[in-house]
């Protein structure tokens, strides 16, 4: 009984907070399915679904026009120069759904794929917003995600983190105000160290995966991968963090022995060099006057 009262409280408070007149007899602006299994459940915190999916959002949401939605979005992304925060908060606010309705874990990850490889098609200037956005998102659904559902954003968060390292390892890592930019991304939401909003859970799940994707995208460990500018949050993190397990999750990560293939060869490419200017010192000048 107490269930269903607090149920039916939650439903006027999302009628509410959606502007709607409870008179009417339209329908409410966010999945009637997600809508009665969150209020079944009685959650407390549940937020509402806003208005804001668009014409190339909505439709991902149904497998039938999926492909062609992507299609869409696609263009409209890559012929954007600029989009602000509230744009892709919202834009992302309908994808996070997208993921949230998609069925079959193919689907899931087929999906889950596809919108990382939307990072590839952005223009330069809009690509830090986009993933900045992405993590925002994240850390405020996070908490929402029931453990039926969690496997399919878990496996979203690793594609979005491969995708970004892809992108900083476009022309050898040469853009290091991008770098930068990103890894202060980084520690202010996933990795943040001390912000208390950011759930847990994801902080967890980007420390564990973090060496993985690294791994990924420098396989044959031959660029200039900017190992210290890339660690700086997980350092951080370890420095000031008052979580005892996240510490431990850094210095797991830390000393994960797949580091030591790039500060061996930044040793040996010091040891060459050095080599080199002690040889050049011993040649032969001639005899002397």
């Amino acid at each position: 009984m107490e269930t269903s009262t607090r149920s039916s409280n939650l439903f006027v408070k999302q009628l509410a907070a959606n502007g709607m007149d409870r008179s009417r007899s339209h329908p409410p602006r966010y999945p009637l399915c997600f809508l009665s299994t969150r209020l079944e459940q009685g959650e407390r915190n549940f937020r509402p679904y806003p208005p804001i999916l668009t014409s190339f959002v909505k439709p991902l949401i149904d497998k039938r026009t999926r492909d062609k939605a992507l299609d869409s979005l696609r263009t409209f992304l890559a012929s954007r120069h600029e989009l602000d925060e509230l744009e892709l908060l919202k834009l992302w606010k309908g994808l996070f759904y997208c993921v949230w309705m998609s069925d079959k874990v193919r689907t899931q990850r087929r999906l889950a794929i596809e919108l990382a490889e939307l990072v590839d098609v952005l223009q330069g200037d809009v690509v830090l917003p986009f993933l900045d956005a992405f993590w925002k998102t994240m850390a405020r659904e996070w908490p929402g995600i029931d453990v039926l559902r969690m496997d399919k954003f878990l496996f979203l968060v690793r594609q979005y983190l491969a995708a970004s390292f892809r992108y900083l390892a476009k022309n050898d890592w040469s853009n290091h105000e991008a770098i930068k930019a990103y890894m202060d991304t980084l520690a202010a939401t996933p990795l943040n160290p001390t912000d208390a909003k950011i759930p847990n859970g994801l902080r967890y799940h980007v420390l564990d995966i973090y060496v993985d994707e690294l791994d990924k995208v420098d396989a044959d460990r031959d660029s200039n991968i900017p190992l210290d500018s890339l660690l700086r949050p997980l350092k951080d993190l370890e420095d000031t963090s008052p979580n005892k397990v996240a510490r431990g999750k850094v210095k797991e990560a830390l000393g994960d022995e797949r580091l030591n293939d790039w500060r061996n060869k930044d040793d040996s490419g010091d040891e060459e060099h050095g080599h080199g200017e002690e040889d050049s010192s011993d040649e032969w000048g001639g005899l002397s006057d």
